[in-house]
């Protein structure tokens, strides 16, 4: 959320990050916010200066009492209630016109980096660099489903019995693999120093509307019937949460967090056939980290933070590549954002695998996350990036280190996660 402030200063920037988004039908929005903050203000004036004559005049009650004019009390008593009634009707309209601007400026897009490409959707995003040599080999890969059930490791017509399309039941090396990939990952991102955490699940809405935009959270939340409760897409919702109305001290900065938790997503839409499976499912499990940081490091922190999941899956022997999202594959709060892509050997092409997000003062604003420093209070900087997130991790895993003899190797670095094999083989 922008400041309402730069808005009223900077109305045609704010314009122009919004048809650089491809969202014009947001332009009259700007105007509107504007002659309300006017409003806003003139009302708050009206009221404030309501309040101090109010105030003015009953110390004149007192006065008069005293001296036994008790006709003029009264008669100045009846002034304070008209003036009460009158100030009542303005803070009213305050909290009124404080609702609608806070509404739209939810609505209005976050000023995007000026290093973002300008593109409408993700069919314009940039490639920025390739890490490890992509192999196709001479037999054939089947589709991922097929790999997994090849080692009975997976089982969707069961899942379809017990909760419908879009859940699956991992077993047996599968589901090993699963949990080993998930451990070795809060390891790799504990050895690099971020703190360890498992958070809540459920998310109250003040904190789903202060980390994502009205439109993810229609196609992403699942609300919890008859409780202010949703479920988290993502343990970013609940991680940047922790730090709702909170005064953090400068000298504590940055908060480097690395959480664990299971993922629920509606996955609104029809999907192609190449997201069959367990590529778009509505339940998974994910590492993420997070990082709170000072405005002047973010920069830093949103490149170090993409570098490390380059790392790890690098280590796992997947080659990978960044891919820079375009101005109009940003969501709102996000002023720059570069996807993770695997390497898929059947498909022949890469697929996202994670996502870095850089949200500048967006979420902070709307959380009320605030640093304490020398020179005053200010905003902090919030980022968060996919670590891993199987089972989609598990198809590039699968089809890059998958045998001609259908046997799947284990990377020396998850090998101590499985137990110390090499390879799972077909059953």
């Amino acid at each position: 959320m922008l400041d309402i402030k730069f808005v009223r200063e900077n109305p045609e920037i704010v314009k122009q990050n919004i048809k650089n988004k491809f969202q014009d039908n947001k332009l009259s929005l700007v105007d509107e916010v504007i002659a309300l903050d006017i409003e806003s203000r003139e009302t708050q004036q009206k009221a404030d200066s309501l309040r101090a004559n109010r105030n003015k005049i009953s110390k004149q009650i007192g006065a008069l009492m005293a001296q036994g004019k008790k006709e003029e009390a009264e008669a100045t008593k009846k002034l304070v209630t008209e003036n009460s009634e009158k100030l009542a009707q303005l803070e009213a309209k305050e909290a009124e016109l404080e609702d609608k601007i806070k509404n739209i400026m939810m609505i209005i897009p976050n000023i995007i980096d000026p290093s973002v490409p300008i593109g409408k959707d993700d069919s314009e995003n940039v490639e920025i660099e390739r890490f490890g040599e992509p192999v196709v080999p001479e037999f054939e890969i089947p589709y991922h489903s097929e790999i997994m059930e090849n080692f009975d490791g997976l089982d969707l017509d069961s899942a379809r019995k017990v909760a419908g399309n879009g859940f699956y039941y991992l077993m047996g090396d599968v589901a090993r693999l699963h949990s080993a990939v998930i451990s070795y990952a809060r390891d790799f991102m504990i050895n690099r120093g971020f703190t360890y955490c498992v958070p809540p699940f459920m998310i109250r809405s003040d904190v789903v509307t202060g980390v994502m935009s009205f439109a993810e959270m229609d196609a992403m939340m699942y609300k919890i019937e008859g409780e202010d409760l949703y479920l988290i897409g993502t343990s970013e919702h609940s991680m940047i949460g922790k730090f709702i109305d909170t005064i953090v001290p400068e000298e504590k900065l940055p908060y480097t967090l690395t959480s664990y938790s299971p993922c629920f997503r509606k996955e609104k839409g029809a999907h192609g056939i190449e997201e069959r499976g367990v590529y778009r499912i509505h339940q998974f499990e994910k590492q993420e980290m997070i990082v709170v940081c000072k405005p002047e490091e973010s920069k830093m922190w949103f490149d170090k933070l993409w570098q490390n999941t380059v790392d790890l899956f690098r280590s796992l022997d997947i080659p990978v590549r960044t891919l820079e999202c375009c101005s109009g594959d940003l969501a709102d709060l996000k002023i720059k954002s570069i996807d993770v892509e695997a390497w898929s050997p059947r498909q022949k092409k890469y697929f996202e695998v994670g996502s870095c997000s850089n949200l500048g003062d967006a979420q902070a604003r709307r959380l009320k996350i605030r640093v304490n420093a020398d020179e005053g209070k200010y905003f902090a900087h919030t980022l968060n990036n996919t670590v891993v997130a199987p089972p989609r991790m598990l198809i590039a895993f699968l089809e890059n280190n998958l045998q001609e003899d259908g046997s799947v190797r284990i990377p020396e670095a998850l090998r101590p996660y499985m137990g110390g094999i090499e390879a799972i083989t077909k059953k």
